[in-house]
Order: C-alpha cells, then structure tokens, then sequence
C-alpha cells in the first residue's frame, strides 16, 4: 500500500446544492518537484477516484506527481441525493467542469498541470481542453467516446450483437419492457462487463470498491447516463464534442482497448479531428487496459508525458 503524500477538501460553491460543498482529493508526490502533475479524471460520471488507483504506478515507477479526487456527488465528496434527476438544473458538465477547475485552483497547479480522464473523465478532460486553459500541458483520454450517440450506436451494433444469444436477448427483452431492475437483465449486464468493461477474472478489489461506492448512492449515474454503461437515458444521451475537437491545442494521447465498450468509431472523432494527437489500442484490454495491461499503458502514457 502506497502512502499519500496529501489527503485533504477543497471548498467547492455548487450553484443551486443548497449548502457547502466539497471535493475530497489525494495526491501522491510533491506538486512542486519541478515535474508537471496529472489530474485524473473518473468515469461515471457517478463513479470513485478507487478504480482508478492504479494510476498510482505513474509516481512510484516513474516519479510522476498524480492527484486523485471523488466527483461531487459521489465516494468522499459531498452528497446530493436531494438532487436525483435534477439533470438540467444541477447535474450538469458545467457543474464538473466549475469543479475541476476549483481544485486546480486549490491546489495550485492551474498554471502547469496535465489532465488523464477516463471513460467519462476523458470526456469532461476534453470539454476541458476546448477551452483552451494557459496551464494545460497534455491531455490523455482513456477509453472514452466523442460523441455518446456514437458510444451507444457501437455498444448495441457492434458489441451487444455480438453476446451470447441468451445474454442478447434478455437485454434487448429487458430494455423494450422497461424491466431492467430484473435480476435477468443485471445478469446479462454483468456478461456484456466482463467481455467489454474489464477482463480480468477476478476484478481488482479497488474496481469492486468503485461499484460498491456506485450502488450506495446511484444519484449522478442514473441522472446522467442511466441504468447501464450502454442503456444511456439520462442528461448525456445526446453529449458529443465532435464539432469542438479541433479547439483542443495540447498534444494528446488516445488510448482504448480492443474489447473496449469505447470502440474505435466512437473514439476516431477525437483522432480525427484534435490537431496534433495519436491514439494506441490495447490488444488484450477492454474498458480498463490501466489494469488489464498495466505495465504497458503505464509505460506508454510515462512516456508521452517526457516527451
């Protein structure tokens, strides 16, 4: 177990929670050893920093400075559950965007620092970037789709077609029914994350950790996605940044697994269109090459980063 070097809050004004907010951070390394920090981002949105941690290896191997935090709304950051289904008005990616931005501030890095989104993450860390901020140096998306039509066009087309025909049929059942709290439909849930979320058999205890910590408060997962990683109902249905790509000006690394629920056409939007970019496919990974090819996609992001 690897000791944090700082755990702390950052105050945070969420316009409309109705009382004080924060975000719980950790950081591993001195954010002023001269050697620019990475932000990480998790997915969900709705998600924890923990499945996430073995990002961790980016400091111990490589000495690289790297700050986790939970999301508001989730793990140890506060809680809204007041705010259930309040897409419009309080879930939004302004919210996350006015976060990050909180926290740079925070802990002061806003001037030099690099952003490593994952799933979700990658998504929020590319807003981020269109927005052109002085102090961001790199970007890493990890795993993550341009445009959530384009996600959940692949995830039924390419990737649900392609199940068990059991597993198929009872999502498919099960979504046209509006049955998906059915223990049928979880089950067949759970066949299309393990060939499309994570491979590996047993899951690592911190991935575990992160659904565990998802269960216990589904408010921002069910209000902005929905009921599964490809069931997507909720505020980001129609999210794509397909046409503000090309505002990103950081030199960016794509990375995604083969197996990936975020398939390569879902993904080609960013390589397609951000300016000075390249993008590396994991051939034994799916949503999580950062545990399924650890050592590789530690390496290769080390050295994108010393570039």
């Amino acid at each position: 177990m690897v000791t944090p070097t700082t755990t702390g809050t950052a105050k945070f004004d969420a316009k409309g929670a109705g009382k004080p907010c924060e975000t719980w951070y950790q950081v591993y390394g001195n954010l002023k050893s001269g050697v620019t920090p990475v932000v990480a981002l998790h997915g969900g949105p709705g998600s924890t920093h923990h499945y996430i941690l073995s990002l961790i290896d980016l400091w111990t191997k490589y000495s690289i400075p790297i700050v986790f935090y939970d999301q508001l709304g989730n793990g140890k950051s506060t809680h809204l559950p007041e705010k259930t289904g309040d897409a419009g008005s309080f879930w939004t990616e302004e919210l996350f965007l006015d976060e990050l931005d909180n926290l740079l501030r925070h802990l002061g890095i806003q001037d030099e620092y690099v952003i490593l989104g994952q799933s979700w993450g990658g998504m929020l860390a590319a807003r981020h970037a269109t927005r052109q901020p002085k102090g961001l140096k790199r970007l890493v998306i990890s795993d993550s789709p341009a445009s959530m039509p384009l996600f959940v066009k692949a995830a039924n087309e390419e990737l649900i077609a392609k199940l068990p025909p059991d597993a198929r049929n009872a999502i498919i059942k099960n979504e046209a029914a509006g049955t998906i709290d059915s223990q049928e439909y979880k089950d067949a849930v759970q066949v299309f994350y393990k060939r499309h979320l994570c491979r590996l058999d047993p899951w690592p205890a911190e991935v575990i950790e992160s659904f565990d910590y998802m269960e216990r408060d589904t408010t921002v997962y069910l209000t902005m996605n929905g009921p599964s990683e490809f069931h997507v109902i909720g505020s980001l249905k129609n999210w794509s940044i397909i046409d503000e790509a090309h505002k990103i000006n950081v030199p960016t690394f794509l990375l995604n697994g083969a197996y990936d629920e975020a398939a390569d056409s879902s993904v080609m939007p960013f390589f397609k269109f951000i300016p000075k970019v390249k993008w590396f496919t994991f051939a034994e990974s799916s949503h999580m090459p950062h545990w399924e090819e650890r050592e590789k996609y530690m390496k290769l992001v080390a050295d994108f980063l010393g570039d």
